[in-house]
């Protein structure tokens, strides 16, 4: 077991502790190809992208549904039924979150977020409440990967290089943090996660089951 160096432990939240796939949820309600054509069409995770950076959320949706008429009904549903593209809840990952702060760990998120969806996803899944620090793109103007965002962390927690531990499961999000020394874990499933926060001696093996 690794001695225990890491001071901080930061947690990505889309796709590491609630899945985020809205191309599923439409294909559930509109249709694959429906989907796949609107998704041609229109580029909604840029779109996504503004709102994480604090624009007005249901602005940004109706201006986009207002420029493509034709998917203005779909384009709608990001805003009206966001609850549901933010869906389900990855268990095992929240339960790794709270063995590290029941361990005494400081627990952080860093996420690309809006303002408004923070607030709204905060109201509905109780453990965003649990962190020690939440950073939200859309309260600092800034989204991962630039690294203005990661020095914003580091300056908040007085912490640099690898006293810390952040997990995300974007490519480009974990490489920005490497950059700059951080420990890095590319998130792909609550298992291989565990594994690593068990071999940094975060966590026991039990404790991480």
């Amino acid at each position: 077991m690794a001695d225990v160096t890491v001071r901080g432990v930061i947690f990505d939240i889309g796709n590491v502790l609630i899945e985020w796939q809205p191309e599923r949820f439409y294909d559930r309600t509109v249709g694959e190809a429906r989907r796949r054509e609107m998704f041609a069409a229109v580029d909604l995770h840029a779109m996504n992208d503004r709102i994480d950076l604090g624009q007005g959320f249901r602005d940004i949706v109706h201006e986009t549904a207002a420029a493509f008429p034709a998917f203005a009904t779909e384009i709608r549903m990001w805003h009206d039924n966001w609850l549901d593209l933010a869906a389900p809840v990855i268990d095992r990952s929240v339960r790794l979150m709270r063995a590290l702060r029941a361990r005494g760990v400081p627990v952080h998120a860093l996420t690309n977020f809006g303002i408004e969806t923070f607030a709204l996803a905060r109201g509905h899944f109780d453990f965003l409440d649990e962190f020690d620090r939440p950073f939200v793109s859309g309260h600092l103007g800034v989204i991962k990967p630039d690294e203005a965002i990661y020095r914003l962390v580091e300056e908040d927690l007085g912490l640099t290089g690898d006293a810390i531990l952040f997990t995300d499961d974007r490519a480009a999000n974990v490489d920005a943090a490497g950059a700059r020394g951080w420990r890095t874990h590319l998130f792909d499933t609550p298992q291989g996660w565990a594994d690593r926060l068990v071999a940094e001696g975060l966590l026991s093996e039990r404790e991480a089951a």
